[in-house]
């Protein structure tokens, strides 16, 4: 029996990210994958590359990794509120100006996809790791979308299992010849109404593989009063003490 670890979108919120390594390393489990979007939203962001560094836990190039790298605009989104996009705008400049130059070297460096083959006795599990999707890490795919996605994404990347992130909500979907679509959910800014930070662990043995998602309480307070005492706006503590509905 295999187990892996994959977790997504910290963004800079240190204190939850130590939970999930903790919890992890409780667990006994020592593969461990990032999927991307490290930055942005709360104070932590040199810190949180710096620890994904430390541990060399592989990591993918989210879309906000990637804005902050090469120093891409900030274009508004029509589902925010005006609040919403101020605060966006704001906490992204914060980035831009206070991650390092070496740290903002390591993101431009991710890569896009990651592909995994583990063996458990005869049996290779192919597991296809993307921030969004395999055409682009700004894809917002969500539990209720069409199956059709999920197999065809599937179908292509020669997968029994794909693991996606980006969109701050966790599911499950099984399909045909125990293959699975998994939305591993967020560390750092969960959407999902309990607040909770989210990873996945996967199991892997001869028959089958079995998926399960992880949601783990951390010192939101900490964060929240890191927040209000740095230059990210108040509206990102206000979001993770569930006072204020985000969309993205």
């Amino acid at each position: 029996m295999i187990q892996i670890a994959v977790f997504s979108d910290v963004h800079a919120n240190l204190p939850a990210l130590e939970a999930v390594l903790n919890d992890i390393e409780q667990r006994g489990i020592r593969q461990k994958f990032c999927l991307g979007d490290l930055v942005d939203f709360a104070p932590w962001g040199n810190e949180v590359i710096e620890r994904i560094r430390s541990l060399n836990i592989p990591c993918l190039m989210g879309n906000h990794d990637e804005r902050i790298a090469f120093d891409i605009p900030v274009i508004p989104l029509s589902k925010h509120s005006e609040e919403e996009t101020a605060a966006r705008f704001t906490a992204i400049e914060h980035s831009k100006k206070h991650i390092s130059e070496q740290n903002k070297n390591f993101l431009a460096e991710l890569p896009f996809h990651l592909k995994l083959n583990y063996k458990t006795g005869k049996k290779h599990w192919n597991i296809q790791l993307v921030h969004s999707s395999l055409d682009s890490n700004d894809t917002y795919l969500y539990e209720s979308e069409n199956d059709e996605v999920f197999t065809s994404m599937l179908s292509r990347a020669e997968a029994d299992l794909i693991v996606m992130g980006h969109t701050h909500l966790s599911f499950r979907k099984q399909f045909e010849n125990n293959t699975w679509a998994v939305n591993c959910g967020s560390v750092g800014r969960s959407k999902e109404e309990n607040r909770l930070a989210s990873y996945m662990v996967l199991t892997l043995d001869e028959e089958k593989i079995i998926p399960e998602i992880v949601q783990i309480s951390y010192p939101v307070d900490e964060t929240v009063r890191y927040i209000k005492e740095s230059g990210i706006p108040d509206y990102y503590a206000s979001f993770l003490k569930n006072e204020i509905v985000s969309i993205l």
